[in-house]
């Protein structure tokens, strides 16, 4: 299964919470949605390394929320801010070792024209290229173009034939910008940490 154009397998997602969301940077994240594929390469993510990270949404420990976090590295944690959107997560680390990787950002590829839809409610037709980079440019919005609900949440990338990574040749370290997380301002112990990388000049990259 390991090789490009083919689903990362779990060894990918059971390693070191922070490896995981470097090395995810340049691979094609994948859904289909009934007769709708999606596929965007991942450009931007952030490291959510254990319980003690105060910036860590599962940093209380074990609810009915949270309790995907202590399945083995490769299920998806999704959940609800301000109301209204939707953070899409990997979980991270061997079974009962907590972390995640949220996916800031990705670059579409397919299922463009969809995507428009999801996000603007209107057809796409030769739109201007700053609503084209606005499609998926922030964590949010890219779960919105996708057209994700809080149905996900568990779903294992893996084993599941509606959503998977596909492999991609590794970004080269001089391509990976490495900087704090984003409006984690409250977490004394986290807010500091430089667990966000994100490809470097890609138009893609969450403002921030």
């Amino acid at each position: 299964m390991k090789g490009f154009f083919m689903r990362l397998i779990r060894e990918f997602y059971e390693r070191n919470t922070i490896l995981v969301a470097r090395d995810l940077l340049g691979k094609t994240l994948v859904y289909k949605d009934g007769e709708t594929i999606y596929r965007g390469k991942i450009v931007e993510t952030e490291a959510y390394i254990n319980a003690k990270d105060e910036g860590a949404h599962f940093n209380k420990g074990l609810t009915d929320r949270t309790r995907i976090i202590d399945e083995a590295g490769g299920h998806i944690y999704i959940y609800i801010i301000y109301g209204m959107y939707l953070l899409f997560n990997i979980v991270t680390e061997k079974k009962g070792v907590h972390g995640a990787v949220l996916i800031r950002a990705v670059e579409p590829l397919e299922g463009i024209e969809k995507m428009y839809e999801n996000r603007y409610k209107r057809s796409y037709e030769s739109p201007p290229k700053r609503e084209v980079i606005n499609l998926s440019n922030g964590p949010g919005k890219f779960v919105m173009a996708y057209g994700m609900t809080k149905e996900v949440y568990g779903l294992d990338l893996v084993t599941d034939p509606r959503i998977w990574v596909e492999d991609a040749a590794k970004v080269s370290q001089d391509q990976i910008i490495r900087s704090k997380r984003i409006n984690i301002d409250y977490a004394e112990n986290g807010k500091d940490y430089l667990l966000r990388f994100n490809i470097k000049d890609n138009p893609f990259v969450s403002k921030g």
